[in-house]
């Protein structure tokens, strides 16, 4: 299963960069009905602190702040600042999941920002399911996304 993102944001790169690689700027992005608690090793740290390849812990998705609803055990496997990132990691409701994060600099301070996401489901997931969940929840972290920055001209 693969679901790409992409949006532009009115902000450089760099700036852009410093927000997305911070547990704030995920918590923003997955807000207000869900948040993201992230795992004791990142506390104070952006994934572009962490060690590749190795385990970061478990983060907690949680519906309203309370009621787990998935978890990511974090694996941070490529970084190139502030360009891209990839995550390959097992959730909940997938075996294998790659999140890979491109930060492209655009003319006139802009950034395109392209999500592509790769899962294999757990067998008590069918496939079309995980797809629609997960293309719902990119589509809304990048309208909040773009928010933040205000829309690109």
């Amino acid at each position: 299963m693969e679901v790409v993102r992409s949006s532009v944001v009115a902000a450089p790169r760099e700036q852009v960069w410093a927000r997305v690689v911070t547990a704030a700027g995920v918590a923003h992005e997955f807000g207000p009905v869900l948040t993201m608690r992230f795992p004791a090793a990142l506390e104070g740290r952006s994934i572009a602190d962490v060690p590749l390849g190795r385990p970061l812990g478990r983060a907690w998705i949680r519906l309203a702040g309370l009621l787990p609803v998935e978890f990511d055990d974090l694996v941070i496997v490529e970084l190139e600042e502030p360009r891209f990132f990839c995550e390959r990691s097992s959730l909940g409701s997938c075996r294998v999941w790659e999140h890979h994060r491109a930060l492209e600099e655009l003319p006139g301070g802009s950034t395109r920002v392209t999500d592509t996401l790769r899962a294999e489901p757990r067998a008590l997931l069918p496939g079309p399911v995980v797809r629609a969940v997960v293309g719902a929840l990119f589509s809304h972290r990048h309208r909040r996304l773009a928010r933040a920055f205000g829309p690109a001209a």
